[in-house]
């Protein structure tokens, strides 16, 4: 389910939540609705609002240390495909099958994480590239200790750039558990039950009720959106590797 049918699913179990509140204050006799039951419900209510509050934050600086993670490990990769480039372009012309596998492997992952065409899913998937040009850069012959030093630093970077990508690979599923979402959703739906249960039916407590419900839904929404980096609305931004990409084989 898309991140965007998700806080739909939110809006209305929370503003439900809300209008169900107002229909059973049509329907609860008065002594239910006495002073001291609103202070009871409130001080309960407090408490959940409390928890909810904590991991709505909780779920929202998680999901942003990790787009800002995976952000920085493209950025990462991208200069480390750059300077392997370089350095098999000082070590000499027998780097040219490598430099241009190192190419073709730039431009497999750019179309795997930002696909030209959006109804394909972007997905991390190691090709066996990054093991050829491991193994072109290993069956190097340099003749000089100035090759083997280079031939040793290019190797160390090869190594460098597939465990980033594995890493990538492995970080690919959501990280937020669901459980956590299901139990906030259902604790702000309790907290709206309870503010349509004593409030006023009047046009402005309602129009208010939707703009809470709005915020919440929202929240959750930018959530997923964030814990998950390279599809949907909020992505990461290809600019860096595309700029490896205009660098390349130079």
């Amino acid at each position: 389910m898309s991140s965007l049918a998700v806080g739909g699913v939110v809006f209305a179990c929370v503003f439900g939540g809300a209008l169900l509140g107002i229909f059973i204050r049509t329907v609860l006799p008065d002594h239910h609705r006495s002073t001291e039951s609103k202070d009871i419900v409130k001080l309960g209510m407090g408490l959940v609002a409390t928890m909810a509050a904590l991991v709505l934050g909780l779920l929202i600086a998680s999901a942003k240390g990790s787009y800002d993670a995976r952000a920085n490990e493209i950025t990462q990769l991208s200069a480390n495909f750059v300077l392997l480039d370089r350095v098999m372009a000082h070590y000499g012309p027998d780097t040219k099958d490598a430099r241009d596998l190192l190419r073709r492997a730039v431009v497999d992952m750019l179309d795997q994480l930002w696909p030209g065409d959006r109804s394909r899913p972007a997905q991390v998937v190691p090709t066996g590239r990054a093991e050829g040009l491991y193994d072109l850069i290993q069956a190097l012959s340099p003749q000089n200790d100035a090759q083997r030093s280079l031939q040793a630093q290019a190797l160390s970077i090869g190594l460098t750039i597939a465990q980033a990508r594995w890493l990538l690979a492995a970080q690919s599923r959501r990280s937020i558990p669901m459980a956590f979402l299901v139990l906030l959703v259902a604790w702000v739906a309790i907290l709206f039950v309870s503010f349509g249960l004593f409030a006023p039916s009047n046009a402005t407590v309602i129009a208010a009720l939707l703009v809470c419900a709005l915020s919440v839904s929202s929240a959750i929404f930018l959530i997923l959106e964030l814990d998950q980096p390279f599809s949907g609305l909020i992505q990461i931004s290809s600019a860096p590797m595309r700029e490896t990409l205009a660098q390349l084989g130079r």
